[in-house]
């Protein structure tokens, strides 16, 4: 899945020096670059090397995409440089969800409920449902939950250490494809993204669900903490 801005291009704001110079490198590779590729280019911070790589993809001079592999395991992210001209033409996209997220925050009475509402819907809508007899445990729920949010953008990490469905886990969240409007807009967009969470893990049968969310407790990172659901099984 590749990544492109959502707003028109206008004219390209100055880069720093070291923005630039991620950029250079994205232009000069072969092949599409990863985090750490960027890092051990630059002998940036990994989060550093993401936070300019992120920006790039906002301004639109670069794309992020999931890397295609054969061998098991979830497939990073990586970038790559684009061409000057190929972002326009892009409808302003972003205008028009800043007109719907003031219609949700001006006419509806509580604004952040209905979000989540809304987030379970469609949580439970790109679920991957599991055949009526097949068990789902705390494990195969985070799966099928990861897998959703990265096929919509976001770049998640599961627990390292797994999770049984009887204890709290995190799911780190390293980018947000909506990052631009849940700055503005946490209450309506990060509701949005919490009832997602819960609407995947409630259509999968698993025995855990999303507590909360805290976004942004680092630039490009968001925290999903999940506990276990209210008469889940182990």
């Amino acid at each position: 899945m590749t990544e492109l801005p959502m707003i028109d291009p206008g004219p390209p704001p100055p880069l720093s020096e070291s923005r630039n110079r991620v950029l250079e490198i994205l232009r000069t590779a072969r092949r599409p670059m990863g985090v750490q590729d960027i890092a051990g280019r630059t002998g940036l911070h990994a989060n550093t090397a993401r936070f300019h790589l992120d920006g790039l993809v906002e301004a639109g001079l670069a794309a992020r995409d999931t890397e295609e592999r054969d061998q098991p395991g979830r497939p990073r992210m990586v970038y790559r440089a684009v061409a000057a001209d190929a972002t326009a033409g892009l409808r302003s996209y972003r205008m028009l969800a800043e007109m719907l997220i003031g219609v949700v925050l001006g006419g509806l009475p509580q604004p952040e409920r209905a979000a989540v509402e809304t987030g379970e819907k469609w949580g439970r809508y790109l679920a991957d449902r599991p055949a009526p007899l097949q068990h789902i445990d705390a494990a195969e729920g985070v799966r099928r939950t990861v897998k959703v949010l990265e096929s919509i953008g976001f770049a998640p990490e599961p627990p390292p250490e797994g999770i049984t469905g009887t204890d709290e886990a995190v799911i780190r969240i390293g980018h947000c494809p909506f990052r631009e409007l849940a700055e503005q807009h946490r209450e309506v967009v990060c509701s949005l993204h919490l009832g997602l969470m819960r609407g995947v893990l409630s259509e999968v049968r698993a025995p855990i669900t999303a507590e909360r969310l805290e976004p942004f407790v680092e630039p490009s990172l968001c925290l999903a903490r999940l506990a276990p659901a209210s008469g889940g099984r182990p």
